[in-house]
């Protein structure tokens, strides 16, 4: 089996003010890319420091040159055309909880979204290239790289009416993607990566999400079939991952951005399927709130994978209490065995560049806690 990595992180982290300024000041012309690159150089730095001080198992850059966290591919390609409008409206949920509307006006700005695939796309550059040489050369530790699985990129890239006169469906455009996932994964592999991260969402986002999954039947669609869909298509940008040395993990949550969300739902509908096809190491999975429901679902997970529990929340600011977590712990281990367990925050702190509603002391805080309960846990 891979590495255990106990004390595991999703990998995004809250990007310093300084960075947040700098990022507006070149959205303006008012600084160089050069300028910018040493700014995230900086910031990259200190998220490394925090992770090092805490004593997390393994360093990511925290996403800092990224405008999002899927934005990866946006960055690397040409073919993209300005559209107004979300092109995943009605695709995904709508943001909920009490800063809903936040979540909602934050995408308005366009940090994130407002880009389309408008033509075939074209690769310029690697897709993490600048994020893995910068942790090959400062990382404390073993270092991962997260990457944005093929169809969550595609749901924010196409766009009917616009994208299909060159992909006539996102799973057209998705597999597309995959091509740049493949030899992204080449890259990271002779760069000496120790950890590669899928953060594909569709799982729970669309298939396990009670809404969506009712309006996909009522309008004809099969969750069953697209859930197929989304397992060949991770595989294939996956085939060859799998290295001695080379730890392959796959995110799954119902939306993180300004503390919002916009899923709900079990794993229950994608566990025996995604569990035992997806070929991974282990699956990152959010369990914080009950949102996600219960862990009867990890019953499916095979004995040569792991889970690790997404009981911390990165969305709010109060600190769980470790006895908690224990017994949390304890109760996933009637379902998986619990050396094939480890713990994280249940998502990144700041998928989105403007992050959650918590502020640096209280992630350090969560990340302590998590390093603290995987040595109670597992020594």
């Amino acid at each position: 089996m891979a590495p255990a990595y106990r004390a595991d992180h999703v990998g995004s982290l809250l990007r310093p003010p300084e960075l947040l300024q700098a990022r507006e000041e070149h959205r303006q012309n008012r600084i160089s890319a050069e300028q910018l690159r040493e700014a995230e150089d900086t910031a990259v730095l200190k998220a490394l420091e925090l992770q090092r001080e805490v004593g997390i198992s393994v360093f990511t850059e925290g996403e800092y040159r990224r405008s999002g966290w899927s934005t990866a591919t946006r960055d690397s390609v040409e073919g993209l055309v300005p559209t107004q409008g979300s092109p995943i409206s009605g695709y995904l949920g709508q943001w909920q909880g009490p800063h809903g509307d936040l979540a909602t006006a934050s995408l308005a700005t366009g940090t994130v979204g407002g880009m389309v695939a408008g033509a075939k796309l074209r690769q310029v550059r690697r897709l993490v290239g600048t994020e893995a040489a910068f942790l090959k050369a400062h990382a404390p530790g073993p270092w991962k790289i997260t990457m944005p699985g093929a169809m969550s990129s595609a749901g924010q890239l196409f766009k009917p009416g616009v994208s299909d006169a060159a992909y006539p469906t996102r799973r057209d455009l998705a597999y597309d993607i995959v091509g740049m996932l493949q030899k992204e994964i080449a890259a990271l592999q002779a760069d000496g990566v120790s950890y590669i991260q899928l953060d594909s969402l569709h799982y729970v986002e669309r298939v396990a999400d009670k809404t969506i999954r009712a309006r996909m039947i009522a309008e004809g669609d099969d969750p069953d079939n697209y859930l197929d869909d989304l397992i060949a298509i991770d595989n294939a940008a996956l085939a060859g991952a799998r290295t001695d040395g080379v730890t392959v993990g796959l995110h799954m949550c119902r939306g993180n951005n300004r503390s919002a969300w916009h899923a709900e739902g079990s794993y229950e509908p994608i566990a025996e399927k995604a569990f035992n096809q997806l070929n991974v190491d282990r699956f990152l999975l959010e369990y914080d709130t009950d949102r996600a429901g219960g862990f009867e679902p990890l019953r499916f997970v095979p004995g040569n994978k792991m889970v690790v529990l997404g009981l911390i929340s990165s969305k709010e600011p109060t600190l769980e209490s470790l006895d908690q977590l224990r017994r949390r712990i304890d109760e996933a281990a009637r379902y998986v065995p619990m050396e094939n367990l480890a713990i994280a925050p249940q998502c990144g702190f700041a998928s989105t560049m403007l992050g959650n509603l918590v502020t640096w002391d209280e992630q350090r805080r969560k990340l302590e806690l998590v390093v603290e309960t995987a040595r109670k846990v597992w020594g």
